[in-house]
């Protein structure tokens, strides 16, 4: 497989993980619980009654199974987490897959700010009743009063540089998300998924087990 689908499948194995996690840290799909209603302590002529309360999960009667197959999981993730690595290694990044991610992404972050400043334009707008104060009218009293406000505003940059700048690193950016693209999808990944990525828990489970189709 290559990165893009090994990156893939290791989110499938998370997600497996988490599943088997959720079933085993559910104290009701894990125990069984008997309630006896002791009827004949206060009526005689009454039989006690036993009843057993319904597991949560459809795995109640494979729990240590499932288990099992957690740590399997684990195991999987391992594997494919070592040749992920030595497949990263064997890249020419100068900073590596993981840092060229993380300096596009911040390239991205930027630019969008840049774009942001370039699209920004001096105004000049009347806000009408915007302002407010205090008089003393005829009668010597303190009153409020209401007046219109002109707001100017200027952009406080060279909006020609800002452009360039925001051009020439989004230029970077695409060319660098690109690259990335590309080596996603040609560099290998020496690992073997046992089971397909689309599978669900049940279908992988199954496999695991062996009772899958």
């Amino acid at each position: 497989m290559n990165l893009k689908e090994a990156f893939r499948f290791q989110n499938k194995l998370q997600s497996l993980m988490e599943e088997a996690q959720s079933i085993l840290g559910d104290d009701d799909n894990i125990t069984r619980v008997q309630n006896t209603y002791l009827r004949r302590k206060v009526m005689k002529d009454f039989q006690d009654e036993t009843t057993e309360e319904a597991p949560r999960t459809e795995y109640s009667q494979q729990i240590t199974a499932v288990a099992e197959f957690l740590l399997y999981l684990l195991e999987e993730r391992e594997k494919l987490t070592v040749a992920i690595c030595r497949a990263k290694a064997g890249l020419d990044l100068p900073a590596g897959l993981d840092g060229q991610v993380s300096l596009n992404a911040r390239r991205q972050d930027i630019a969008r700010l840049l774009r942001h400043m370039a699209g920004l334009r001096s105004s000049e707008v009347v806000i009408p009743n915007g302002g407010t104060g205090y008089c003393f009218n005829n009668e010597g009293n303190q009153v409020s009063y209401h007046c219109d406000v002109k707001r100017v505003t200027t952009i406080h940059f060279d909006r020609n540089k800002i452009r360039k700048m925001c051009a020439a690193l989004s230029r970077k950016a695409d060319a660098v998300s690109a690259e990335l693209d590309a080596v996603l999808i040609t560099t290998q990944v020496d690992y073997t998924r046992p089971f397909d990525v689309n599978d669900t828990f049940a279908e992988a489970f199954g496999i695991f087990t062996g009772d899958g189709d």
